[in-house]
């Protein structure tokens, strides 16, 4: 299929290209919906081999921003960016300058934020551009590095998940693989430590490695062999796709709940679960923090107080999911989304009605 049907498959409303031929700027845009709002999502730095590869990891991103943005109660749609290029070697600031025009042509339609590959410093340098980013340092009255919210979150859902599968969320004693430990899943290794929990890590960055077993006590593994860690429950918290046809076989854990976006690399991989008797919770429910986070810097004065509360509301999603998906028989996935899809047709439709006293047409 060719660009239009991909996206129009998918439900996008606008996928933009944009390129600096001077720094090598080649970005792709993402908006899948702005039903509920303005459409929020990270930018991704990363060396795709191809172009094919960039388009289809963005269009799959931003539909999982409009759900995680839709199923957390949040007034945001659902988008992506994503830059090509390595970003140790190509990232300059005539790029990201480049790169933030392209973001404030779309006039608001569209708001980034840091994600694989970006930091809060990048977001300082696209701020002088364009007025549509968040993410900023507190310094600059941001809400700072998104990692900790969002590990805040996974950690208040694999709670309501122990809830839901062993009658109460103690985690002392228990056993979590966790699948990277970069800044989410090393601050969620330090949250579970704290909760009295061991833990197993696995990471293609050793110096990570290295200091979640110096600092946590953690029990390190080679990457290919996390998957078959005996454990409670599995956290991936690096890259998606991680759980196939092939690697489902060999997981020994009851449950699933971590940062990664896009987990599952067929939607045939959510009966593969179910069918091991493993509990899956969608990971667009689980990693809503950083967003919910974001969402509270764009009310205009961040607050961490305010911020903390609003995580707290990541177990109860996760509670609500698994109660519907077992009263539909279905999975939690197709439960989060009928659970996203019915608020936005319950209040998606308000942005395209006229308030009372609006004219009906244009005035001159």
């Amino acid at each position: 299929m060719g660009v239009f049907e991909v996206a129009q498959a998918e439900g996008h409303e606008e996928v933009l290209f944009g390129s600096d031929p001077v720094s090598g700027l080649r970005t792709i845009i993402a908006i899948h919906s702005t039903a509920l709002g303005p459409a929020l999502g990270g930018t991704r730095f990363y060396p795709y081999a191809t172009e094919e590869e960039a388009l289809t990891d963005v269009l799959r991103l931003a539909k999982g921003m409009t759900y995680k943005s839709a199923a957390a109660g949040l007034d945001l749609g659902g988008g992506k960016a994503v830059i090509i290029g390595d970003p140790r070697t190509d990232k300059t600031e005539r790029l990201l300058r480049a790169y933030a025009r392209v973001i404030d042509s779309l006039g608001g339609r569209y708001v980034t934020a840091e994600d694989v590959g970006t930091t809060t410093e990048d977001m300082i340098t696209i701020s002088r551009e364009t007025k549509h980013v968040s993410g900023l340092p507190a310094e600059y009255g941001g809400s700072g590095d998104p990692s900790p919210a969002t590990a805040t979150g996974v950690l208040s859902a694999i709670r309501a998940t122990a809830r839901h599968l062993w009658g109460d969320d103690d985690l002392t004693g228990r056993r979590f693989a966790i699948q990277g430990v970069g800044k989410v899943g090393g601050s969620l290794a330090e949250l579970l430590v704290k909760s009295g929990a061991s833990i197993v890590v696995s990471d293609t960055y050793q110096p990570a490695v290295d200091h979640a077993v110096a600092a946590y006590g953690a029990t390190a593994v080679d990457v290919g062999d996390i998957y078959d860690v005996e454990c409670d429950l599995f956290a991936p918290c690096a890259l998606g796709a991680s759980f196939t046809a092939d690697t489902i076989p060999r997981l020994r854990c009851e449950a699933i709940a971590g940062s990664a976006n896009n987990q599952l690399e067929t939607t045939a991989d959510a009966d593969r679960l179910i069918e091991r008797g493993i509990t899956y919770v969608p990971d667009f429910i689980v990693n809503a923090g950083g967003v919910i986070n974001i969402q509270e810097e764009l009310h205009g004065s961040y607050s961490w107080e305010r911020a903390a509360h609003a995580l707290e509301g990541i177990g109860e999603s996760v509670t609500k999911v698994l109660t519907r998906a077992a009263a539909d028989d279905t999975t939690p996935v197709i439960a989060a989304r009928r659970i996203a899809e019915d608020r936005i047709d319950a209040v998606g439709g308000l942005r395209l009605r006229r308030r009372p006293g609006e004219p009906t047409s244009p005035s001159n």
